[in-house]
C-alpha cells in the first residue's frame, strides 16, 4: 500500500477519535496516548479518603470508580416528603462507613480519566465490591456507557427497595454536571477535610449543639437537621426518610 495511503488513512482514523473524543467528553476515560501507549499500573492498596461517592484517594493517588456515577458533592436531592437533602454528601458518607468496616481497600487499574484519575474496579478487604455496594444501596447509579450494564441489576434491586436516591426525586449525576458546569469540577480535598466539622446553618437551624426529637419543635425543622447534620440519621429510626414522624 503506498506510503502516502497509509498517512491519510491514520489521519483520518485519528481525527474521528479526536471527534469522537470531544462530542463525549466526561468525567471517565478519555483518549490519550498515555491510556495506548503507557505503562499499566499496578493495583493500589491501602486505606482510603473519601473523596465524593464514586472517588476515593489512597497514598496520594484519585480513584474514580469504573461504571459508576455518583451524586456530586455540592449536589441536593428531594426525598419522599419532597424536602430537600445533600445527596452528594450522603454517598460519600455511606461510601466512608462502607469501607471503614473493612480496610483495606485495593483497586485494579481499568484507565485514566481526563482529570488523570486511576480509573479502577475496588473491592473491600473482605472481596466486597465497592461500585456494585454503592448501586445496590441506591449511593450510586449504573453508568452504562462506561460499564455496560454492569450494575444494572443491583440498581433494579434498589429502584424496587426505594433505598438511597431511589426513595424520591433524583438528577443523574451526569445529567447534574451539564447543568451545573461549574460546580462539576471533582472535588480537591477528602471528604474527612471537608465535611465532618463544618457546621451547617440555615436561618435559625444549627447542627450544634445535637438534638433529639423531644427538643424539636416542628417537622420542618426536624428535616433539616436529617438532611443537614451529620447525627441527623439518628432522629429517623425506621430509615423511611421521614425525622421524628410524631412531629409529621
Amino acid at each position: 500500500m503506498p506510503r502516502r495511503l497509509i498517512f491519510v488513512t491514520v489521519a483520518a482514523a485519528a481525527a474521528l477519535a479526536a471527534q469522537a473524543a470531544m462530542q463525549h467528553s466526561d468525567s471517565l476515560p478519555a483518549i490519550n496516548l498515555q491510556n495506548l501507549i503507557g505503562p499499566k499500573p499496578q493495583p493500589i492498596t491501602g486505606v482510603a479518603s473519601v473523596i465524593d461517592g464514586d472517588t476515593i484517594e489512597v497514598h496520594g493517588q484519585r480513584i474514580r470508580f469504573n461504571g459508576i456515577d455518583a451524586p456530586e458533592s455540592r449536589q441536593y436531592c428531594d426525598d419522599a416528603k419532597g424536602f430537600e437533602y445533600p445527596c452528594g454528601r450522603r454517598s460519600a458518607e455511606a461510601l466512608d462507613a462502607f469501607l471503614a468496616a473493612s480496610k483495606p481497600v485495593q483497586c485494579t487499574f481499568v484507565t485514566w480519566d481526563r482529570y488523570h484519575r486511576f480509573v479502577g474496579n475496588c473491592q473491600r478487604a473482605d472481596g466486597a465490591n465497592v461500585a456494585a455496594w454503592m448501586v445496590e444501596h441506591g449511593q450510586a447509579l449504573d453508568w452504562p456507557r462506561y460499564s455496560h450494564g454492569a450494575y444494572a441489576a443491583q440498581q433494579a434491586e434498589a429502584e424496587a427497595a426505594k433505598v438511597g436516591l431511589w426513595v424520591g426525586n433524583f438528577q443523574a449525576p451526569w445529567d447534574w454536571r451539564a447543568s451545573h458546569a461549574d460546580d462539576a469540577a471533582p472535588s480537591s480535598q477528602p471528604l474527612g477535610v471537608v465535611s465532618r466539622k463544618v457546621v451547617a446553618q440555615s436561618g435559625s437551624y444549627s447542627c450544634e449543639p445535637r438534638r433529639y426529637c423531644s427538643q424539636i419543635s416542628s417537622c420542618d425543622e426536624a428535616q433539616w437537621y436529617l438532611h443537614n447534620c451529620s447525627w441527623g440519621r439518628k432522629l429517623d429510626r425506621d430509615g423511611d426518610g421521614v425525622a421524628c414522624e410524631t412531629l409529621c
